[in-house]
């Protein structure tokens, strides 16, 4: 009898460590993303590296499992580049930094936040291509990309969230990209671009 009754508790305490081990991380994860970030305006003030886990954080919004699902730091004021260890948030489903100056490129790593619902960068100053890698998060409804320096083409892969994804909005209007998009099907509501632009 007592076998099973430790093995159960043995159980229940590696499960709560891994929680805290999985919050922590996520912890660490946005506290790295702070420290390459300019903050004039302190809105990450409360970014506390040393509580339990992040869920406290103004701006940060967690589930029931103390895992982080949102965050929202949009006209925040914030200037610097985006760490690729954002794409170990691996319960987001909101990331909204839109009017802020962000710069440098959108990490590939981002692909891998596979719940993602809306991304939203637009009305900053990032530059480089857009990462095909975000055509891996099929649940994404709300892609919002304007208004930054994004060169090149909107990779296939992204397109085909119109298909097999749950895009509802794509927006990429004032930006350096090549060619257009289309959309052969209802199931996207809005797909926003400049005019016609072609490769010379």
């Amino acid at each position: 009898m007592a076998a099973p009754q430790f093995g159960a508790a043995l159980l229940t305490v590696l499960l709560a460590l891994a929680t805290l081990a999985s919050c922590n991380t996520e912890g660490d994860i946005l506290y790295t993303q702070r420290q390459t970030w300019k903050d004039p305006n302190n809105v990450l003030e409360s970014w506390d590296p040393t509580l339990v886990n992040p869920c406290t954080w103004f701006h940060v919004t967690c589930n029931n499992d103390n895992s982080v699902i949102r965050v929202d730091l949009g006209n925040a004021g914030l200037s610097g580049t985006l760490v690729a260890e954002l794409g170990g948030l691996k319960n987001l489903q909101y990331l909204r930094l839109y009017g802020n100056n962000l710069t440098g490129p959108i990490p590939a790593s981002l692909g891998r936040l596979t719940k993602l619902r809306n991304l939203e960068l637009q009305e900053n100053a990032l530059s480089g291509s857009i990462p095909a890698s975000l055509g891996n998060i099929t649940t994404l409804q709300y892609l919002r990309l304007y208004g930054n320096m994004l060169t090149g083409t909107v990779p296939l892969e992204i397109l085909s969230l119109v298909l097999v994804g749950d895009l509802a909005e794509l927006n990429v209007r004032r930006n350096n990209l090549a060619g257009t998009v289309t959309s052969s099907t209802q199931r996207v509501s809005k797909i926003i671009q400049d005019t016609l632009k072609t490769a010379n």
